[in-house]
């Protein structure tokens, strides 16, 4: 029996009020808190103005809005015209907080925000979304020092269960408690963690039922994304040989591979991976996440590990269904991790405590650790990404050998694998079913988005 979606609830029903021409906003009661809510209502409350991030159609303005008086969509002409003809008048005019979403369609209003926070003291003003385009086009910034950037990613589990007031996975990892790893009520079995890494994160794309409504929603993103996306960013590309390049990628997302096997596959050169790469990372797809180094020990790579930020892009690009990646073991490794990391990127996007993610690898292949969670005062945790019911110590055995190289600056580490139950493989290493991520408390919203092993 197919997975249940679930996320009705989930559906856009904000609508707003039209005052002077400004939509104000008015909640909707189905709104699906976010992880980044908390954030950004601690950052308003002392700072006058965010600048909300992340890949197109993560829900930053229905987030956004969330925390504003008022909201102007200056992609909109009848109310970009008062902006483009004075700013600074137009936004004085404003009852604060102020949404300006699609700011980059009149970019003057930046610098309008940036002398209204300078003329006048006060947290909590200015809410601003869109494109990145317009700041990494922009040879000055003119937020330097007055807009705070706060990235949001897709939707976790974790989020669509309704468990953003449980504590973080990797704060109750870092106590190394077992007790404090609970999974979740509902257990996916390995089918039905690989339907969730293929939904995704994208709010659109997670409501529909049906898988092949998803995938056309998804396919279309996509096709925008290397295309117009492209266009407006950086100017003409290729689409054929940028979507060839995105698909080699794909095929190795949550992998180390030498950019050479990536632009030959595409049947590029190096020059072109690097500006297509670039771009990537620029509209927020794709994310590096860099090597690990210590000074107590040696011999470790230095190559970064490339990851689409998430699971459905895969799918998109590769045309994945279940199926598909369970006939392939290599393909599935990568699924999986890259779902698992799309799960822990937002708790480190959003932690106050900064924590950074990096991945460890020998020289020689002989070691390797998926994820090291770099926390403050130089401790870490590590993670390994199993597909696996029933890992044993063997499974374990890099991490034991982290834990004996660092001592106490290893506070914990984690297999986390697609079986039921958690268990200690060691010291300070635990096996935990990848559920432990989003825990088993907390309010679903009526969802039932999770299959149960026992379906």
């Amino acid at each position: 029996m197919p997975a249940k979606t679930g996320l009705n609830s989930a559906r856009k029903r904000d609508h707003g009020d039209r005052e002077n021409g400004i939509v104000c906003f008015v909640a909707s009661a189905d709104y699906i808190p976010r992880l980044a809510d908390a954030r950004l209502k601690e950052l308003f409350g002392e700072l006058p103005a965010l600048l909300v991030v992340g890949p197109r159609a993560t829900g930053k303005t229905t987030t956004a809005r969330r925390h504003a008086r008022s909201t102007v969509r200056l992609d909109r002409e009848a109310e970009a015209g008062a902006f483009r003809a004075d700013p600074d008048v137009a936004l004085r005019a404003l009852p604060t907080p102020v949404l300006l979403d699609e700011w980059q369609a009149v970019p003057g209003v930046l610098g309008a925000v940036k002398r209204a926070v300078d003329d006048e003291t006060g947290a909590g003003r200015f809410l601003l979304t869109g494109s990145v385009r317009a700041d990494l086009d922009a040879q000055t910034w003119p937020g330097t020092g007055r807009v705070v950037r706060v990235r949001m990613d897709g939707l976790t589990v974790r989020e669509t269960t309704g468990r953003t007031a449980n504590e973080p996975f990797l704060d109750r990892l870092a106590r190394a408690d077992l007790d404090a790893l609970p999974p979740a009520a509902e257990v996916p079995d390995l089918l039905g963690y690989v339907e969730l890494a293929l939904r995704g994160g994208f709010p659109e794309a997670a409501l529909l039922r049906a898988e092949g409504n998803r995938r056309a929603w998804l396919e279309g993103y996509l096709n925008q994304l290397l295309t117009r996306d492209v266009e407006a960013l950086q100017g003409h590309r290729d689409p054929s040989l940028l979507r060839r390049y995105f698909e080699a990628l794909a095929l190795n997302s949550a992998g180390l591979v030498e950019s050479k096997t990536l632009y030959d596959a595409a049947g590029i050169d190096r020059r072109t991976a690097i500006a297509y790469e670039r771009l990537l990372a620029n509209l927020l797809v794709l994310d590096t996440m860099p090597a690990w180094m210590s000074n107590r020990l040696s011999r470790l790579i230095k190559s970064g590990k490339r990851y689409l930020v998430d699971a459905s892009l895969m799918a998109a690009a590769l045309r994945l269904n279940p199926a598909a990646v369970l006939r392939d073991g290599n393909l599935l490794g990568r699924v999986l991790e890259t779902f698992v990391v799309a799960q822990i990127r937002p708790e480190v996007e959003l932690s106050p405590s900064r924590p950074r993610l990096h991945h460890l690898r020998s020289r020689d292949g002989g070691r390797e650790v998926d994820v090291i969670v770099e926390l403050p005062e130089d401790s870490v945790i590590a993670i390994e990404i199993k597909a696996t019911a029933s890992p044993t110590p063997s499974d374990a055995r890099h991490l034991a050998w982290l834990r004996d190289r660092l001592g106490e600056r290893f506070l914990a580490g984690a297999i986390l694998h697609t079986g039921p139950q958690p268990f200690q493989l060691g010291e300070r290493v635990f096996a935990l079913p990848i559920c432990t991520l989003w825990g088993n408390a907390g309010t679903a919203h009526g969802l039932s988005s999770i299959p149960a092993a026992s379906r």
